[in-house]
């Protein structure tokens, strides 16, 4: 396979094969043996492909031979001075592999080859082959003219570093196995292991690696071909536009991987108390973590909205509801007492203020409780009076007004009980009031106030004694003028 496989050299140096008698009977060698040198060549190169380009002949055809000697064969013969034939004759001398069988012999009917046969035969032609070769023709041209001829010089470029490396490999994987270097099912050389190399060629090996990445808590693992962390987030379409990631991107990523946690970019809306709305832009992953990003505390009697292990999304809104409560001591007016001295000789419902008083003052202790800068409570928790009200006295009349004389008495009862049934004490709640069913206006206007509050607490003389007034006024009953018409009254 490669120059660096020297077995068939030893084996020339040694002489080994020197007096070999091609037809006689000699003892059978091991098929053990073969399999053990199988074996230990099998695990220096595990992947390595041994049908490729040889021959199932049991003997070295052309096609080994200009499989062997790479796209420069024929003019590494002629330089030698020998065609085909000629040197698998020559190689056949040097080695044990089966020669070409003479014609006598060959015109014998031969048993088919079993398949181990054929594959071991294969395996040494993938093995040995190429180096045998280069023994002949060091013999016939000289070592360094046949290194020379049978050596490719090419370019092996692993994960962006290059190196130059001299071989006598035909393909790409047979490179790669003498660089000691695998080709994974994450990785991507290029051309394919099982192309064939020129002199001058490149070949490039990129190696995969596991990158774990955790995306606002998520996490993903994807394979990259990359030796530093920019290039390996570009290659995974990591989102990094304006992101928040734990390393540089010129942070190496190494063949057994890495981890990286990355922090994506949202616009959101904050409502911090009686504020204003903000809108900004973090990569906090949940709602407590922006609210440790911004410096924010949430009292125990705020309300947040989300909870504070919500995650955050791209347009999310935040908001605090800011409950304060403060206490504060406050200067209050005490009312001045009023006390009251009954006057027998005043008219009753008339009042006379005989000392204004004077209003006191106090401290009150309040507790108030604010929402979003807007009160909502307020409690007195206590009050120290710091100056004394003094009372205010009035004289309150109790002299019963002189009875109305009443005039025409029947008249106004009959007006009564058109109006209201003769219930001079109806209140029915429709805005008039009495047996006359005054409203309130017209009883204060024409001087009721001296009698009651409303028509209805009057009595009925006093009732009358104001509708009399009433009717004078007007020259006439026209302000009853449903009854008054019924009555016959002039209006």
């Amino acid at each position: 396979m490669s120059g660096k496989q020297n077995g068939g050299f030893d084996r020339l140096e040694h002489g080994a094969f020197a007096d070999t008698d091609w037809f006689t009977p000699v003892e059978k060698p091991s098929a053990d043996g073969h399999e053990d040198d199988f074996r230990a060549w099998r695990s220096q190169f595990p992947e390595y492909d041994y049908d490729t380009g040889y021959s199932d002949s049991l003997t070295i055809t052309p096609q080994d031979v200009r499989h062997a000697l790479g796209p420069q064969a024929e003019e590494i013969m002629a330089t030698a001075g020998v065609d085909v034939d000629e040197l698998i004759r020559l190689v056949n001398a040097e080695t044990t592999v089966l020669p070409v069988i003479p014609d006598e012999i060959a015109a014998e009917p031969q048993p088919k080859a079993a398949p181990g046969l054929i594959t071991a035969v294969k395996r040494w032609k993938a093995t040995f082959l190429k180096a045998t070769i280069a023994a002949v023709l060091t013999s016939l041209i000289g070592g360094g003219a046949a290194a020379i001829a049978m050596n490719n010089q090419v370019t092996v470029e692993v994960d962006g570093q290059a190196m130059e490396v001299n071989t006598y490999a035909d393909t790409v994987g047979e490179v790669l196995q003498e660089e000691g270097l695998s080709v994974g099912q994450h990785d991507l050389v290029s051309p394919s292991p099982a192309a064939e190399i020129n002199d001058d060629g490149r070949i490039v090996l990129q190696r995969g690696r596991p990158l774990t990445m955790t995306v606002d808590g998520e996490r993903t693992e994807v394979w990259v071909r990359a030796t530093n962390l920019g290039e390996a987030l570009r290659q995974a379409n990591a989102p990094l536009a304006g992101s928040w990631v734990s390393a540089p991107a010129d942070a190496p990523v190494p063949l057994e991987g890495m981890a990286v946690e990355i922090k994506t970019a949202k616009g959101i809306t904050l409502f911090d108390g009686g504020k204003k709305p903000a809108p900004l832009t973090t990569t906090a992953v949940t709602v407590g973590e922006l609210l440790q990003e911004l410096g924010l505390t949430v009292g125990k009697d705020d309300a947040l909205t989300p909870k504070a292990e919500t995650k955050l999304s791209d347009g999310a809104e935040v908001r605090i509801s800011r409950t304060g409560v403060t206490v504060i001591n406050q200067k209050m007016k005490i009312e001045p007492p009023v006390v009251e001295v009954e006057d027998p000789e005043l008219d009753k419902g008339k009042t006379v203020v005989v000392e204004e008083g004077v209003p006191g003052e106090r401290i009150a202790t309040l507790r108030i409780t604010s929402k979003n800068g807007k009160e909502v409570k307020r409690e007195e928790i206590g009050s120290k009076v710091v100056k004394e009200a003094k009372p205010k006295k009035i004289r309150v009349g109790t002299k019963q007004p002189p009875v109305p004389v009443i005039p025409d008495g029947q008249v106004w009862d009959r007006l009564a009980q058109c109006e209201s049934t003769g219930n001079w004490a109806i209140n029915t709640g429709n805005g008039y009031y009495g047996g006359l069913q005054f409203n309130k206006g017209t009883w204060d206007a024409y001087g009721g106030q001296q009698y009651a509050e409303y028509p209805h607490q009057a009595t009925r003389e006093q009732q009358i004694a104001i509708a009399t007034k009433l009717r004078d006024d007007r020259g006439g009953y026209g302000a009853w003028p449903h009854c008054s018409r019924q009555l016959g009254l002039p209006t």
